[in-house]
């Protein structure tokens, strides 16, 4: 916990409805997963365990940017929203460009293959992201949402599930098939599976992938995905700034 939080200091709200899908990030960590967030003022990002992923918000400034390097501990951030400015002291180090999805006519529906992830799974699931290299993956990043997989033979070959928690919405991530069991149509079937998951609990769906990975851009269109906007997915490595008041 920052210790803004621990100072018992009002968590400032995110972005709310629709707008919560530019700041994706953001408004997940100011919501549903503050539980899983370190922030210092208006600076947050998730516990490193789960992840790199970090938010600040369109008009974030040079104290904003301190205290994001300030709970980050020397450990480089992505954001998925980048503030208008951005500081010297925050270097890019990755730049990529993607796409953003939402659930417009996705024919959902449960799989009687796909079985409910837990904490017994997380080393399986830790070893298949690893594996398969579908994103960023941590040890605890199965306590994001719900996540579903395939065992073959008692091996988990499939996985996918929900990462991101913007108000309103539940993003589909870790989508990874084992080379073994490709061409069966298993990441297909357990994404419709975690899209009937979201719709129960009132959340629209969306996913984020790579401009250049045409072939699941197509895949998830052809399931009734349609392009919401383009993204940029930058990785900082910020060094200290001076200190700054905090009032």
């Amino acid at each position: 916990m920052s210790a803004a939080a621990a100072a018992g200091a009002e968590a400032p709200a995110g972005p709310r409805g629709a707008d919560a899908l530019d700041n994706p990030v953001l408004s997940s960590l100011l919501g549903a997963h503050a539980p899983l967030s370190l922030r210092r003022g208006r600076a947050v990002r998730y516990d490193p365990a789960v992840g790199p992923l970090a938010g600040l918000p369109a008009d974030a400034d040079d104290a904003d940017w301190a205290d994001l390097a300030a709970i980050s501990g020397g450990r480089e951030v992505v954001l998925f929203a980048v503030p208008a400015h951005v500081p010297a002291a925050a270097e890019l180090t990755w730049d990529l460009p993607g796409v953003q999805l939402v659930d417009v006519h996705v024919e959902a529906g449960d799989d009687p293959e796909a079985l409910r992830l837990g904490p017994a799974d997380a080393a399986e699931m830790l070893e298949l992201a690893e594996r398969t290299r579908p994103g960023p993956f941590g040890p605890r990043t199965p306590e994001t949402g719900t996540y579903l997989g395939v065992r073959r033979a008692g091996r988990l070959v499939a996985m996918a599930g929900q990462r991101l928690h913007p108000d309103g919405f539940a993003e589909v991530s870790a989508v990874c098939t084992d080379p073994s069991v490709r061409g069966q149509g298993l990441a297909s079937r357990l994404v419709a599976a975690v899209v009937a998951d979201a719709r129960r609990a009132g959340r629209t769906a969306f996913l984020h992938a790579s401009a250049d990975n045409t072939g699941a851009i197509r895949l998830y269109e052809h399931l009734g995905f349609e392009l919401r906007r383009e993204v940029r997915f930058q990785r900082f490595r910020l060094r200290p700034h001076a200190p700054h008041p905090t009032g």
